[in-house]
């Protein structure tokens, strides 16, 4: 399982943490999202062979733009 933990834009309100979570939950081999407001970081654990640029794909679809900041397996 790696982890991939992505800076998140445009989030200003609880709502746009909830469109944000839902969006990568959206990905396939997603198992656990953390959203932090304050910090603007989504935390993601996957345990697929997706790539991780379908994430940040996922959030610009749906308005959040982002960044991966770290990787680790």
């Amino acid at each position: 399982m790696k982890e991939i933990q992505l800076s998140v834009t445009k989030m200003s309100c609880g709502a746009c943490v909830k469109h944000v979570e839902r969006a990568i939950q959206s990905v396939a081999g997603v198992q656990s999202v953390q959203v932090d407001l304050s910090t603007g970081v989504a935390k993601v654990k996957l345990n697929s062979q997706e790539t991780d640029s379908a994430l940040a794909d996922a959030l610009a679809e749906a308005g959040y733009p982002s960044t991966i900041t770290s990787i680790s397996n």
